[in-house]
């Protein structure tokens, strides 16, 4: 069992790493222990945790260590636990240090509702929902009938053109990227969909492991779109763009759309860094 690395040595092997995940985060980002997320009262059915809303730090030093299942999170001389008490375990050391990172980033109050890879890790290690990868997969093709950008409007004129403009190359480049037909609509019913796209994207996300599409379905459930999800994926969208894509949020408060940015960026992330594709792990080390 190799010792535990502080966290600064852990970001300077780690470089690469650090620059993307603070590009694609552009902000800051649970106790270790089975009581900090076992508190009184009902929790709500939801597809991840949610977490408990904030408490005063209590540890110093963050690091991470590899134990026989995977790197472990390391608070102090404490291990980091799931809210089932099961012993935070991740499979790749980068997606530790990326969780490392958001519990080194907390100040005098933790504030685990930032926390989203965290969240996101306890939710692929307990599995409150107990969904298999085929659930999963059906979740995440099933918002193709209510794609966000398969809707379009008629009128008025200055926003057909919008939607055209932006909308119609990210529906032309998943055609191509992926062999399939899929088209818009105005009606509202939404576009016809062929089963032979819905059975080819399904076979896609099936190359993605567990975790990876824990990720994938939280970025579809933000965006409401598989397609600006893929395109996320396949690094042919940033964060950024695909929110603006995603269309007119004026009516969103600030924080608002800072929250909506970060659960998107921190679901990339924690795709890239689940998945079992050496190539999506290489192309992001190397962006």
């Amino acid at each position: 069992m190799r010792p535990p690395r502080p966290l600064g040595m852990m970001w300077r092997i780690c470089p690469r790493l650090r620059d993307q995940g603070r590009r694609l985060l552009n902000r800051p980002f649970s106790d270790p222990t089975a009581s900090i997320w076992s508190r009184p009262g009902p929790r709500p059915p939801a597809r991840a945790y949610v977490p408990p809303a904030e408490r005063k730090r209590f540890y110093q030093n963050v690091s991470i260590s590899q134990g026989e299942g995977g790197f472990e999170i390391n608070l102090d001389h404490r291990k980091l636990k799931t809210p089932q008490a099961k012993l935070f375990t991740v499979p790749s050391e980068a997606l530790a240090i990326a969780v490392a990172t958001e519990w080194d980033s907390q100040q005098d109050t933790i504030k685990f509702y930032t926390m989203h890879l965290t969240t996101l890790c306890n939710t692929s290690l307990d599995n409150p929902t107990q969904r298999n990868k085929d659930q999963l997969i059906r979740a995440a093709v099933k918002f193709l009938d209510t794609d966000t950008i398969c809707y379009r409007v008629e009128e008025p004129a200055t926003l057909v053109e919008l939607q055209k403009n932006e909308w119609d190359p990210i529906i032309e480049w998943a055609e191509k990227r992926y062999g399939v037909e899929i088209g818009s609509s105005t009606s509202i019913m939404g576009p016809s969909i062929p089963s032979q796209t819905r059975e080819v994207l399904t076979s896609h996300l099936s190359s993605y492991n567990m975790w990876a599409l824990q990720g994938i379905e939280f970025v579809v459930a933000q965006l409401k779109s598989l397609l600006l999800t893929l395109g996320l994926i396949d690094l042919r969208l940033t964060v950024e763009q695909a929110i603006q894509k995603w269309g007119n949020i004026e009516w969103a408060h600030d924080y608002e759309l800072q929250e909506l940015r970060a659960r998107t960026a921190a679901g990339t992330l924690f795709v890239h860094l689940c998945s079992e594709s050496s190539t999506v792990k290489h192309k992001l080390l190397q962006e």
